[in-house]
């Protein structure tokens, strides 16, 4: 399969970002690794070559990327300058990343994209996919946080509630033309019920509890109590789900 790497300076987080695509052809598909993650976790994984079919035909590539989490949701301190940090990250990404990574694609600066990730980077997903949804019409998300309340330690302030899916969905009007652009999307939340998933249990189910009180339809998927927060039931959740998603 195709493989590149680049670097880019990004004028919203002051730095070089590094990040790889792979695939020569196909959808985009924003891939964000675990907490702290960096670009490579996803290749360093062997993740690509679970879904190699699917890119040597054609159908879609990957994009990985760095995470800052360090600065945000890893750092214990002051919550207004993390979040405004978190805040740049996802401008960057929005920004820049994805019009450079469809440039480099081949694709249509209005494309519609896919954005997936395990653990916290399933939540920067979701966060991506509800903050965006004219951007990223699919999300895939295994394992992840949602609720992030107990990062902010009890400071609040507007990049506070808009990196908090489950607090800004808490609050919006159902009649939004958001819920409504939701509804055309195509969102598959996955958690397991195993060891280590007990608090991305709780928020996923939280997360289903708000998008049925709001009218939001996704797909929200239970698997059994041997599963555990672990790659080696992402390596069997990912494929399935992206197959259901027509990768």
């Amino acid at each position: 399969m195709q493989i590149r790497y680049f670097k880019e300076y990004s004028s919203h987080l002051n730095r070089d970002m590094e990040f790889k695509m792979y695939g020569h052809a196909g959808k985009l598909c924003l891939c964000i690794p675990c907490q702290d993650g960096v670009f490579y976790e996803w290749e360093d994984r062997g993740m690509f070559k679970i879904m190699e079919n699917a890119i040597e035909a054609g159908k879609i590539q990957f994009v990985t990327i760095n995470t800052i989490d360090k600065e945000t949701w890893s750092s214990t301190g002051n919550t207004g300058d993390r979040m405004w940090k978190q805040e740049c990250w996802i401008q960057y990404i929005v920004q820049e990343l994805i019009p450079s990574a469809l440039e480099k694609g081949n694709q249509p600066q209005d494309a519609k994209c896919v954005v997936t990730g395990f653990s916290l980077g399933a939540g920067h997903a979701a966060n991506l996919a509800f903050r965006f949804p004219d951007r990223f019409d699919q999300c895939l998300a295994l394992s992840g946080v949602y609720d992030m309340e107990g990062y902010f330690f009890g400071h609040h302030d507007q990049h506070t509630f808009e990196n908090d899916p489950c607090a800004y969905l808490s609050m919006i009007d159902p009649n939004h033309e958001y819920v409504q652009k939701y509804n055309q999307n195509q969102y598959i939340f996955v958690v397991g019920q195993g060891a280590w998933e007990d608090v991305c249990l709780a928020d996923t189910r939280k997360l289903q509890g708000i998008c049925n009180s709001k009218g939001i339809n996704c797909w929200f998927e239970y698997w059994g109590y041997d599963v555990n927060h672990d790659w080696v039931w992402w390596y069997k959740q990912f494929p399935y789900y992206m197959g259901i998603m027509g990768y």
